[in-house]
Formats: structure tokens, sequence, C-alpha cells
């Protein structure tokens, strides 16, 4: 009897079933009934080459939906062809597809006391999910409800044994993977090393060399029709043979991806060249042990152990391993690593086996041949007007949204018959949460301060406490998973863990001090509860990314992510973009004691700064609550370190970050990180040293420019001859060519000489009236500039000095290749590097034809859009430009009285908006402009614009598009 059939029988036969409170409905009145509808036209275009990617009308959506949210439904999640009677055009449709289909899942499975709980259910899901409280998982989305297999799950774990058969089959299950959108992680560490001999009697190939055909194969489907880049997460044993090969192999390709690049190949993410380098599909990862990790404190040799026998075949120091660990990822932000003794010390079932990987965000850790549906709620959502958090409704909904996840297993399909019948055996679930950065700044938290990291772990011990105990009363109900009796004293040994936890969190203020309450009385019924009843299910948390999900719940910060900026970029209906500074700054202000005249202030300081450094009256000490992951006062690595560990005792799982550190850091920070991690009790993390990557596009070139620099000193310092410049005059007669050109609805003329060779040596500017001080001005310039050239300073540097200068007339132009300008300035250097330039020299400083743009999208990006979201999605990647109701040409500031509601009531709402240039087109570009400097962040290659930081991924502000985690 299979373990659904059983939980059917022993729902008949007991003629029980669960309870379903009401949280936030009304008897009698459907959730759809109390809010307004207003209907939208989603259009979404490419920024850079003008090309409409996206276009649906008269799209159904409440009216405090934010444009970008529901841009991104309608282009990630409304199913059916465009343009036929079959597609979705309203969010009803939606959320019916998928909330009608738990509930029949709940009435076949014997989940509900009676019909009145399935109709409270129902209507408590529509009513959550409509009022952007949480969010399922993106394959829940895409699948659940429509006539394409029911896959529910966007974490997977595979396993790959040391045979051929088996290699190949790895193989083969993550290319099906791959194909739906989803992502897949594996241990290799049972592949004999390349010091190993064969039956045989040759010597093994080792796990590294079968990891480039894997690569190949993920790379292949994803440019065949995948949705985005393949997820892949490659985890390999400290122990194992061929360690240091597997360490440095992405940083040996690093350093081949910047060779090809100055050689001028295109090595930009997703561009030409760039799939002849290995090992770009996969983050890599290191499972540590404890024996290791004190080796190295020690300072002593470890042995490097042989697959088939276990004994060792080599000694190695291990500090001296750890170095080249802490060196590749310095170099490359590969490998992550993860703390095995940790993570198998919170295993709930060891007798099935241990946990040896995870998914490619590493937050899912469990058994191989397994995967996790994911779920997670918006805390600002919990947060009530007077600044206190409603504890009570949070873990009511956890309940729901448990029940919820749990009943989906019932009726979900899965890619193998393997991971289907794992995950139906142990029912992993992976509930969560976003918004924690707004929600600590709203209520008066520093991210790193110790009242921060209380109210978050807090939070978590709740989530987990209340998740696991509807868990065990499932249990009662349907049963216990089908692998509980084996592991029943592993399991509950855990949930003692757990709320050992929890006792020794000591709450600094009333806040955290009722969250503590709540979590304390929701442990100690899991383990009662759990200890007569069993568990429903394995696992029940993790804290993924929430990447494309978190922009549908109109979420300011993405998972346990701190806020990614002050000063976020906002579209608007109408087609405008707006600079707006959140709601949650004031609110905090407020809470922290300022008056109305000072927030004002403040906030006003930091619309125009981008910071609160300095602003007029604000104390240093509350500083603190306003730091972000990027700007002036960005929060240190430890202090990322800090806050997962706050969390992670409370998570079945893991956690989904990236630590970040500056370009300036030092392998020894880097080694201090993961030192730091392990003591802590973190079971995975991962670096990113800004810059550290160079097949990425940057929008100035990055480290290539820096790079060029570094040369020239270093060739500086070994000539000691200074040589006078001597100017190469033009030619009597020389080639020219004239362009009229209009910036922002200013027409003007270009003319440029070139020398016999065709290399530019003059110019010169027609602008205004002859006779007029600013035709002066450009005759004058243009002399300058030209005799510039003539004495050998390179056109390159004029484009660097004068692109990207602000000044009016600027806006559209009628130039293809160069659509926005912002001066003229900015126009006419840019269209004499299209015209004088090589490739190589101008793409690093990110100027390319509109032809070299739309090759770029065709070659490497991903057909529609059906990433796993291991939010999800995740994973990870960012930006875009969306737009609804106005073609791309629309100058924002037509657009200045749409401000709507929706504008100021999303998410955090804004405290303070205004226009921004037309040449910013994310948040992360924003931030540029108040830094000064490029944000070292992928392009959205459906967009064309600078993604943003969601977890260990990147994620895309207008289409939701992420970097394929998950």
């Amino acid at each position: 009897m299979t373990e659904t059939t059983g939980a059917r029988a022993d729902a008949a036969r007991a003629d029980r079933g669960v309870h379903i409170e009401r949280i936030f409905t009304t008897p009698g009145v459907h959730p759809y009934d109390e809010v307004t509808w207003e209907q939208r036209d989603v259009v979404q275009q490419n920024w850079k080459t003008g090309a409409t990617i996206f276009e649906q009308r008269g799209v159904l959506f409440p009216d405090f939906w934010s444009l970008n949210a529901s841009t991104i439904v309608t282009t990630k999640y409304f199913r059916g062809a465009l343009g036929t009677a079959v597609r979705e055009t309203s969010l009803k449709q939606l959320i019916d597809r998928v909330v009608l289909t738990y509930v029949k899942g709940g009435r076949d499975n014997g989940y509900f006391a009676s019909d009145e709980d399935a109709e409270i259910f129902e209507h408590e899901l529509t009513w959550a999910l409509l009022h952007q409280v949480f969010s399922f998982n993106s394959p829940v989305w895409f699948n659940v409800g429509t006539k394409s297999p029911q896959q529910v799950s966007a974490c997977f774990i595979l396993s790959v044994d040391d045979s051929m058969d088996s290699i190949l089959n790895w193989y083969k299950e993550e290319g099906f993977i791959f194909k739906g959108g989803s992502g897949a992680g594996l241990n290799l560490s049972r592949i004999r090393s390349s010091k190993e001999l064969l039956s045989s009697g040759g010597t093994a190939s080792g796990p590294v060399s079968f990891m480039r055909g894997a690569d190949a194969s993920a790379g292949t489907i994803k440019s065949g029709g995948a949705t985005r880049r393949a997820a892949k997460m490659v985890v390999l044993d400290v122990d194992h043979p061929d360690i240091e090969e597997f360490i440095e192999t992405k940083a040996r390709e690093e350093d081949k991806i910047r060779a090809l690049r100055d050689a001028g190949f295109d090595m930009d993410l997703g561009g030409r060249d760039i799939t002849s380098v290995q090992y770009q599909n996969a983050n890599n990862s290191v499972r540590v042990s404890d024996k290791f990790m004190r080796a190295v404190e020690a300072g002593t040799e470890f042995g490097l152990t042989a697959r088939g026998t276990g004994e060792v075949i080599e000694s190695v120091d291990a500090r001296e391993l750890f170095a080249k660990l802490n060196k590749a990822a310095w170099e490359c932000a590969d490998p992550g690593i993860q703390y095995d003794d940790t993570i198998n010390d919170w295993h709930t079932t060891p007798e099935s086996g241990r946990i040896t990987a995870s998914n490619p965000c590493s937050e899912y850790m469990s058994l191989d041949n397994s995967s996790c549906n994911l779920a997670s709620l918006n805390l600002l959502k919990f947060l009530r007007d007077d600044d206190t958090f409603d504890t009570a409704t949070f873990q009511k909904v956890v309940e729901l949204v448990i029940t919820a996840m749990d009943i989906s297993i019932c009726f979900a399909d899965f890619p193998t018959e393997a991971i289907g019948e794992t995950t139906r055996n142990y029912r992993q679930l992976g509930i969560g949460y976003a918004n924690l950065g707004a929600l600590l700044m709203a209520t008066g938290h520093g991210y790193e301060s110790e009242g921060g990291r209380s109210l978050a772990g807090a939070i978590t011990s709740l989530l987990t406490g209340a998740a696991y105990k509807r868990s065990a009363e499932l249990a009662e109900v349907v049963g216990p998973y089908a692998g509980y009796a084996r592991n029943a004293d592993a399991h509950q040994k855990v949930m003692r863990k757990h709320r050992s936890a929890n006792d020794e969190l000591r709450p600094p203020d009333s806040m955290d001090g009722e969250i503590h309450r709540y979590a304390s009385k929701a442990w100690k019924q899991v383990v009662e509860l759990g200890a007569a009843h069993g568990y429903r299910n394995a696992q029940a948390s993790v804290l993924a990314p929430t990447g494309t999900i978190g922009f549908m719940m109109d979420c300011d910060t993405t998972g346990i992510e701190p806020d990614f900026s002050l000063v976020k970029f906002k579209k608007l209906v109408g087609g405008g973009s707006m600079q707006i500074v959140n709601q949650t700054i004031p609110r905090a202000l407020k809470k922290l004691g300022y008056q109305q005249e000072q927030i004002e202030a403040i906030v006003e300081h930091i619309a125009d700064k981008g910071h609160v450094i300095n602003a007029p009256g604000l104390k240093p000490e509350h500083y603190e609550v306003f730091d972000c992951a990027m700007g002036e006062r960005a929060i240190s690595a430890l202090g990322h370190v800090r806050m997962m560990a706050a969390c992670q005792p409370f998570l079945s799982g893991a956690i989904s970050k990236t630590v970040n550190l500056p370009e300036t850091a030092t392998v020894e920070d880097i080694a201090e990180v993961h030192l730091e991690g392990w003591k802590l009790g973190l079971k995975a993390l991962a670096v990113y040293r800004d810059n550290c990557k160079v097949g990425q596009p940057l929008s100035d070139g990055g480290s290539t420019a820096k790079d060029k620099a570094a040369a020239a000193a270093d060739a500086a310092v070994e000539k000691v001859i200074e040589y006078r410049p001597v100017r190469k005059r033009m030619p009597k007669r020389r080639t020219s060519q004239t362009t009229s050109f209009a910036v922002g609805g200013a027409e003007g003329y270009l003319t440029a000489g070139t020398y016999d060779d065709g290399q530019l040596g003059e110019l010169f500017l027609k602008f205004g009236k002859q006779g007029s001080t600013l035709a002066g001005m450009m005759d004058a310039f243009s002399i300058a500039v030209s005799i510039g050239l003539q004495y050998g300073v390179p056109l390159e540097t004029f484009v660097e000095k004068f692109t990207n200068l602000r000044f009016e007339p600027a806006g559209l132009t009628d130039d293809p290749d160069v659509r926005m300008a912002q001066s003229i300035m900015d126009y006419v250097f840019r269209r004499l590097a299209l015209d004088y330039t090589d490739f190589e020299t101008r793409s690093f400083m990110g100027i390319h034809t509109a032809e070299e743009r739309t090759r770029q999208l065709e070659t490497g990006s991903y057909a529609e859009a059906t990433e796993a979201d291991g939010d999800e999605d995740v994973a990870g990647e960012l930006e875009s430009y969306s737009q609804s109701a106005a073609p791309s040409s629309k100058r924002p500031e037509q657009s200045t009285s749409t401000v709507a509601a929706e504008d100021i009531t999303s998410g955090a709402g804004a405290a303070d908006v205004r226009e921004v240039s037309s040449e910013i087109h994310s948040s992360a570009e924003l931030m540029e402009k108040f830094q000064g400097k490029s944000a070292d962040a992928p392009m959205c290659m459906t967009c064309g614009t600078k993604m943003r930081p969601a977890g260990s991924c990147y994620v895309c502000e207008g289409c939701g598009s992420t970097s394929g985690c998950s």
C-alpha cells in the first residue's frame, strides 16, 4: 500500500480531518468582492533595442498591485497562447487555477474535517494570495491546474554512483530538469579519482572530467530552448583525492576568460564566445568536515581517501588546501563551502541516508533523489500600523500555507521516478519568508545589530515551530511520512534541538518577546504532538532567494537579504519612471522618535545623496538602521554571516545568501568568513568579491579598464625615458563624413575627418545659430578635441571622459544605435566610438550597435519564462525594463501625473518621488548614479538592464527573469 493510499484509508476509518480557522475572510463574502479591480495594458520592451518582447492588453488586477507585480505575473505566470481565447487574462483566473486544484487535492485525500473547512481553506488561501501575504514558488504558478505535468517543486537533488551507467543517467536526468526550467544539485564524491585504478587496470578519469560533459549538456539545453541558463550545483567532499583540481577548476577558467577577452573575443555572460569556456553552468561547493576544519585550526595534515577502499592515498597540509579554497573563491567566487557535520547533525532522517548535496542555491539539503516544494511569506504584511508584529496571524498563516504545501505532494508530478518516490515518502517542504530587511528597517532595527538578529531569529523560530506543529497535526489526520517509523528517534531529537535553540534566545524588547513566547509554545506542542503522532513532513523550512515571487508580492527585499538601497527605481502607469525613497525610511524615523519636519529633511537628503551620512538632524547612532547591501554604508561581510547564524538553528534546510565583500578584500578576509561560518553553525556559505568575475557584462568595462590601467602603470614604472608628443597633421585632402542628429528635440551636425588609414583626426560640431555663443563654444571645443587627436590622445580617452555627462538637451535621439543620450556630448562621443573604435575597445565601455545588441540577445537569451524560482527562482538574476500602457518612446516627463495610488502603496510605498534620468532603468543603475561606479551585476538578456542580487542569484526588477538558480 502506498503512503497516499494508506493516508486515505486512515482518514476514512477515523472520519476526521483538519479544522481550518478563518484569518482574513468574512463568512458569505468572497475575497474577490472585497477589492477594486482595474484593467491594465502590459507592454514589455527591451529598452536598448526598442523591440517589443511582450504585449497583452486588458489584463485584470487589483488596483493596489504595482505595475511591476502585474507585469511579472502576466508575462511569467499567465498560461495559454497569446492572442487566443484560452489565454489567461485575469489574476482571478490564475489564483483560481491554483487554489481550486489544491482544494480538490485536500478533499480527495481526506485533509478537511468538513465541506465548510474546505471552503474556508479556499477563501483564506485566495485572500492571502490576492493580498500578497505569501506566494508559492514559480513551478506552482507555471504548472498547477494546467494540462502540463503538475510539477510543484523548484529544488532537486540527484545522485550519481561510480559507474558509467549512473554517470550517463545523471546527464539525462539533469537534462529533463533543465528542460522544465528547474535546477538540480548532486555530490560527485562517489566517483573514483584520477589517482585511482579501474578494474580493467587503467586510470580513472575522475569527477572533474565528467563535470565537463555535464556542463556542456547544460549549456546546450539552455541555448536550445530552456527558459534561462541551467541551474546546477556540484559538490565534492574535501577528502576526495581530486579536491585540489576541483577547487581550482573555475579559477583557471576565469584566467582563460580574461585572456580570450583581451584577445578580442566576446566573453560577456551570454556572449557568443563564452561557450568555449568550461564549467560555467554550475555552482561548485566543497563539502568540508569538522575533522578538516579542526586540522586547519591546528595546522596539521589531512588525509585524502580512496573512493573504493576508504584508505588514505595522499596526505596534504590542511591549511594549504584551505588557503587554495579561499584563494579560488577570492579569484572567481567559486567554490562555495558546505559544512557536512553541521548539516547531518540536524538531519531528521539519517537512517534513510546521509545528506550529501544541495540544490543550486544551497537552501534545500536532504536525501539524494529528492525534491522540495517552496513558499514564502511577506513579513511586512504582518507589521501593524502601530509598528507591532501580528504574531498570532503570522502563526495562523504559516499553518495554512504548510497545509496547502503538503496537499500539493498528493497530486504532484516529478521529473524522475526515483525523485517522485523519495518525495512522496518524505514529503520535504520549504516554507520561508521575504522582506526581512524592510521589516527590520521599518521597526528601527539595524541589520547588523543584536536587536535585528534577535528579531530575525525569533521570527524564524516561530516559522518553523508553527510549520512542524501543523505537520504533527496532519500526521494525526492523514498519517506521518512513510519514512518516519525508521527515523522517529532521530526526527524527535532534531525537534528537541530546535526547541533548545529557541530556549537560548534572549529577546531584548517587547516585540521579540511576544514572538518568542509564541515560538516557545509552538515548539512545546511540536515535541508533544510529534511524540504522539509523528510528523507529516521530514523537512519544513528553508530561506530561499524569493526572486520572481518577491516582485509578485511587491517586496522591497528578498529572502533574508537586507535592503538593496535606500532609493529605488520604479516604473509608473503611463510609462514614466521615478526615483523613490521607501516608505520604510520615514516609518523607521518615526519609530526612532523624529518629528515630521526632521523626517522630511532626512528623506530629502537621502533622495539627493542616496545615503544617510550627514543627513540633517539624524543621530549617528541611528545610521546602522539604514545600512544596506550597497552604498556608502554597506553591511560588512561578518554582518551577513552573523545574521545567517541567528536564523540557521531554526531552519530544516539552509539559507540562500551570498556574503558580499568589497573588491579590496583579501584572501585572508575570505578565510575569516569561512572559518566564522563554521564556528557559528552555518550549513553553507558562498562569498562574492566585487569585480572578481570577468565573464559578465558590466556597464563600463569594470575590471577590464582597471586591468589596462594596471598594465599601463607597470609599464610606466619600467620606463624612465620621457618622450614629447608630436603632432600628426591632417593631409590637405582628407575623407570626412557628416552625421545629422537630434537629441531631446534639438538638432545638430557632426562632421568627422580621417587620415588616409581611416583613423579619426578632427571633428566639427554644428549646433545653434552661427555667431551665437553656443556655436562659438562648439567650434572651440571641436578645435581642442581635434588638436588632442592629432597629438595622439586616443579617441577612447575622450569617449571615457565625455560619455555619461548629463545636461540638457537630453533624452531620445533619432539614431537607432544610440536611442537615449544624457547630453549632446554623450551622444557625439558614443557615435564616434561606434564609427571609429574597434569592437573590443568600445565593448569595454558598454557601447554597442543596435545590431550587436540584438545578436547578443538572440544568442544569450532563453525562450519564454519558465524558471523555477527556487524561490524560488531564483533564483537569482536581475533587471529589466517593463512598461505598461505606453510605448517606449514616451518621455518620463509626460507621465508625472500618473503617480497613482498603486505607486505609493504597494510594498513599502514611497516617501519621496521624483523623476529619474531616462538612462536609468533599474535600482542597480540608480545606485551607480549615487556611487559613481558600476554595479557588479549581470544584464537581463530579456530587457537589457542591470539586475540586482536576490539570495545567491540575480533577479530582474522589470520582467522577473533570474540568473538561473533552482
